[in-house]
């Protein structure tokens, strides 16, 4: 008996099931095959979905590449906010740097070079000491 009551109320939530199932399978938009109807009417209407599910592609597809192509030029105008930045900082070191810096540098790497040419004849003159021991 009690198993007959659990069918009872099962039967209408398989039919629910069934009839939810139905209203889903629905008819996906794509290119169909014209070619196999017969009617005049029917490779008419099935070219005109046809037509429309491309003309509704392609405006998505613009759609999407306007969208990034607007998000690039956003980019590219940003950069070049960036660069312009830059090239100021770059400039206001530039003049803010003293004129004599640079005297001081080459002066800097002249006594450097000097160093190396005295500590090189010096460590010349000590192999021949080395030897004669």
């Amino acid at each position: 008996m009690l198993g007959w009551i659990k069918g009872i109320c099962f039967a209408p939530l398989l039919l629910t099931t069934v009839s939810t199932a139905q209203v889903r399978a629905q008819d996906v938009p794509g290119i169909e095959i014209c070619t196999v109807e017969k009617t005049m009417e029917r490779r008419t209407s099935c070219l005109q979905s046809n037509v429309d599910f491309l003309q509704k592609t392609i405006t998505k597809l613009n759609l999407d590449h306007q969208q990034k192509l607007d998000a690039a030029n956003r980019q590219i105008e940003a950069l070049k906010a960036t660069v312009v930045g830059l090239q100021k900082t770059v400039g206001d070191l530039q003049a803010a740097q003293p004129k004599d810096s640079k005297v001081d540098l080459k002066a800097d790497k002249a006594t450097e070079d000097s160093k190396k040419k005295a500590d090189a004849p010096a460590a010349k003159e000590a192999e021949p000491v080395a030897k004669g021991r």
